[in-house]
């Protein structure tokens, strides 16, 4: 099973530490997945014009495939202005619209508030689903609050992530047995 794990802004260390400790649960629960962690953070992407993502080369190109290479992707973002970075939207932008088709998808928030609770509800969920994603409903918000020194220092946060890393490795294991199943069924 392929994870790709996608923090999803160029700023701030609270959504990397999230995404950081999801890493270490699914390699701690689940070895013998195998994991990508990209940090855009990391990474020169060019802005989305439109052309087929197997076209682009550098970082983007790697970012795009390995996406869609993936069995399942671990979105972790950060709230900026009520909406999600501009980054994040750009590498949706950079891909075909079925391209998390087969793909169980998961969400993770950091915020500097609990007004922004929704934001993955009414903006980021509307668009996992046009591209066709299999998205883990519940999803874990983590608000400023629940770091100190680029730890997260709530044990229910913790435990919220180790059950969505559950929730994202169950979900992508039945989704492939029975896709495997029904694909078997037509003998050819």
């Amino acid at each position: 099973m392929k994870i790709v794990l996608l923090s999803g802004s160029k700023v701030g260390s609270k959504t990397r530490t999230a995404i950081d400790y999801t890493k270490k649960a699914i390699t701690e629960e689940y070895p013998d997945a195998q994991t990508s962690l990209i940090d855009l953070a990391e990474y020169d992407v060019e802005f989305s014009d439109g052309r087929n993502y197997l076209e682009y080369e550098g970082d983007t190109g790697y970012i795009t495939k390995t996406i869609m290479e993936a069995d399942a992707v671990i979105i972790g973002t950060p709230i900026f202005q009520a909406s999600i970075p501009a980054t994040l939207k750009n590498i949706f932008d950079l891909l075909p619209v079925d391209a998390l088709q087969h793909k169980v998808t998961s969400i993770l928030v950091t915020a500097g508030s609990p007004k922004h609770y929704l934001i993955a509800e009414n903006q980021l969920k509307p668009i996992l689903g046009y591209m066709k994603a299999q998205i883990v409903q519940t999803y874990v918000f983590v608000e400023e609050q629940d770091f100190h020194r680029k730890e997260i220092i709530n044990d229910d946060v913790l435990f919220r992530i180790d059950r969505l890393v559950e929730d994202t490795v169950v979900l992508t294991e039945t989704y492939t047995k029975i896709r495997e199943e029904k694909e078997a069924a037509y003998g050819f």
